[in-house]
């Protein structure tokens, strides 16, 4: 219960369903996510189809695959637990976490403290995902949660697909485009080195504080992709990243997809090998 500035008296928080709403956590474009409550005080995380949308059919149909995308993943452990969904509200576990975005802009140092069990995690967490059977397409530092113990969780399911066997073109270009492969930005084909391409991404951020390919638009960052001398290595930024470390991270960020990990499970094994050799 709140009290009104206005006449001191209880206000009743606003009620979604047999939820209270109790916190704005994260605004994004198509959703927010509140921090809820049932009539027995147990806390969850609430992602509710913002209300522009909701005559939006194409936006709620994708709102509503990613949901249940996420439930066909919900036993895994670096991806958020889901509980239920409808057609405008998706209801998680709630863990207090932040995402890796915010996190970044403030140099927090649960980055530093735990950088070896977050890039596994985010790792394991996107084999996970393949495994499943889908690829995310929208793997950025926005959707990593990450815990005060540095413990990771995936979220934000709406533009995955099903993992190709073999490259695929898709209508609209699903993705975010700092974080996206080049392939993607071209318009090509794409399978599951897309992902790891976008893991090579935020793993690069995350250790050097700068991104791999900086450009304002799409095309800027296809023309910083597409220069021959690749991105600047990481230990010329970082001293402490170790060269095992930054030889798995330059390849994740491979113009060519052949030239990545064929697959997530082989880059996951890689960074076990790199961090704790």
């Amino acid at each position: 219960m709140a009290r009104s500035l206005n006449d001191n008296k209880l206000v009743e928080p606003e009620k979604f369903g047999r939820f209270y709403l109790r916190e704005l956590l994260n605004s994004g474009g198509m959703a927010d996510i509140w921090l809820v409550s049932d009539e027995r005080r147990k806390n969850y995380a609430l992602r509710r189809l913002k209300k522009e949308f909701r005559f939006n059919f194409t936006a709620r149909r994708r709102f509503t695959r990613g949901n249940e995308i996420l439930a066909s993943l919900s036993d895994c452990q670096n991806i958020v637990a889901y509980v239920e969904h409808g057609s405008d509200f998706l209801l998680m576990d709630y863990v207090e976490a932040e995402n890796l975005k915010l996190l970044f802009a403030r140099h927090d140092p649960v980055l530093t403290e735990n950088v070896a069990q977050i890039l596994i995690d985010m790792a394991a967490g996107l084999n996970d995902v393949h495994e499943g059977g889908y690829m995310h397409l929208d793997f950025k530092p926005e959707n990593v949660l990450v815990s005060r113990n540095g413990a990771v969780r995936l979220i934000d399911f709406d533009m995955a697909q099903p993992l190709p066997e073999k490259p695929v073109k898709f209508a609209k270009n699903p993705g975010t485009p700092g974080y996206m492969a080049p392939e993607q930005l071209q318009r090509q084909g794409i399978d599951g080195r897309t992902d790891i391409f976008a893991f090579g991404v935020a793993a690069y951020e995350l250790l050097t504080n700068k991104k791999p390919f900086p450009g304002e638009s799409p095309g800027e960052i296809l023309a910083a992709q597409l220069q021959p001398d690749g991105p600047i290595p990481l230990r010329e930024l970082n001293r402490d990243v170790p060269p095992a470390l930054e030889k798995v991270v330059l390849k994740c960020l491979e113009r060519e997809p052949e030239r990545r990990h064929p697959f997530t499970g082989v880059l996951l094994r890689e960074l076990q090998n790199a961090l704790y050799v």
